[in-house]
């Protein structure tokens, strides 16, 4: 046999061998893709808690109490389904939970209006057990201001933001090694004026009233840059931004400082796109979404569009909560109280959006809504209601289709989620 003829047959040979592994390396792969995830599944429902006995905090949301703390439930992966599994009692109403990225720590925003004889709600830092996701207190830190009703973490995961509603200010607690939080680097106040009892963009026959009394700080959180930090005050009708240190944790007021929103239509929560330049705001009173265009360099807004956040044609009383845009950025969710509905709405290729459907919640007064980790389950905390219900979501339309789960507990207010390492 001659050299070139043994050359070209290595050379067959070789590629068939090589197509052949590759096959069977993509059969392997599609394969453990393919299996259910067999780790643990956790939620954590932060709630609307009666003051335990021997303690002095104030719980200050209405209706109160029913709550016991932050509950713990397995997830059932292929149904949806919630059953308990522990509880962290505590009578401070943490109503506002958040994970850190490792997953090894929680921090509770405990709405209440006294710490230790002081006027100011406090943020509680945990450690969390891998196996059972127990969790131990690490400590409680002042909040700086009265009933905090959000948190985040910061980018850089050394800073957790708080905005507290009851107080109108913002404050920046830093994260320490051990995970335990600091006393605030920066606390900022809110001022100005406060926007009118009727909102701009109400339905009609509006009556919703609920935070044109004063300054109420509802949210805060950075930017996916971590460079600026967004809070709202649904008082002031304004979406205030703020440079970042995140060596010294200190707010600097960003140039412009601000952005506004119609008059009384109170600002409640708001949610970045994925692709970073688009943010949806959420205003509770006027029931609106407003599409903001977000200049990621300057720390800028712009806003675009504005609609509704109920069905065509509805009139009456509503008061938004609030709004999830899915990990893949094609819809938006939004909270709509009393009408208790989660209105659905694609976006389209320059981030504006349409009405799609609204879908009834299985109860009453949806405060907070979240997508399981895979994002086929939608969990909506239904607080007046005292439940939580249970929806697999079309991944094509975006619609949810109630699962006939329902998960007793008292005044849920949040949920998140978390797999367990065995």
């Amino acid at each position: 046999m001659n050299p070139s003829t043994r050359s070209r047959r290595f050379f067959l040979k070789s590629s068939y061998l090589l197509a052949a592994g590759a096959a069977i390396l993509s059969s392997s792969l599609l394969q453990a893709q393919s299996k259910p995830n067999k780790k643990p599944l956790i939620a954590y429902v932060g709630t609307y808690t009666s003051p335990l006995k021997n303690m002095r905090d104030t719980q200050v949301d209405l209706p109160p109490g029913n709550g016991r703390g932050i509950h713990l439930f397995k997830v059932d992966r292929s149904t949806g389904a919630m059953t308990p599994a522990g509880l962290h009692e505590m009578g401070t109403s943490p109503s506002a939970l958040v994970l850190n990225d490792a997953k090894t720590r929680l921090y509770s925003a405990n709405e209440t209006e006294r710490l230790d004889d002081k006027e100011s709600g406090s943020v509680s830092a945990f450690a969390i057990d891998p196996t059972d996701g127990k969790l131990k207190l690490l400590n409680s830190v002042s909040s700086g201001g009265k009933g905090p009703a959000h948190l985040s973490i910061h980018p850089s995961g050394k800073f957790v933001l708080v905005a507290n509603y009851f107080g109108g200010s913002v404050a920046v607690l830093p994260i320490l090694p051990d995970g335990s939080l600091g006393e605030a680097t920066d606390v900022k106040k809110d001022a100005g004026k406060v926007g009118p009892t009727k909102a701009t963009n109400a339905p009609p026959g509006s009556f919703a009233f609920s935070g044109h009394d004063q300054t109420h700080a509802h949210m805060i959180e950075s930017d996916p840059s971590g460079r600026y930090i967004l809070h709202v005050d649904l008082g002031l009708d304004k979406i205030f931004v703020w440079k970042f240190d995140d060596k010294k944790g200190l707010l600097t007021p960003n140039t412009p400082h601000s952005v506004s929103l119609p008059p009384g239509d109170g600002p409640r929560h708001f949610h970045f796109h994925p692709n970073g330049r688009w943010l949806y705001s959420l205003q509770e009173e006027g029931s609106t979404i407003v599409l903001f265009d977000y200049d990621p360099e300057k720390g800028q807004l712009s806003s675009r569009q504005t609609l509704s956040s109920l069905p065509p044609g509805y009139a009456g009383s509503n008061f938004c909560s609030g709004i999830l845009v899915s990990e893949d950025g094609r819809f938006v969710y939004v909270g709509n109280r009393l009408h208790d509905s989660i209105g659905i709405f694609s976006v389209g290729k320059n981030g504006e959006l349409t009405f799609v459907a609204d879908e009834w919640t299985r109860g009453n007064y949806p405060r907070s809504f979240s997508f399981d980790p895979t994002g086929k389950f939608f969990y909506t905390c239904n607080q007046r209601a005292d439940n939580i219900a249970v929806f697999r979501v079309d991944q094509k339309s975006g619609g949810l289709d109630f699962t006939g789960h329902y998960t007793p507990v008292g005044n849920p207010s949040i949920i998140i989620f978390l797999d367990l390492e065995r």
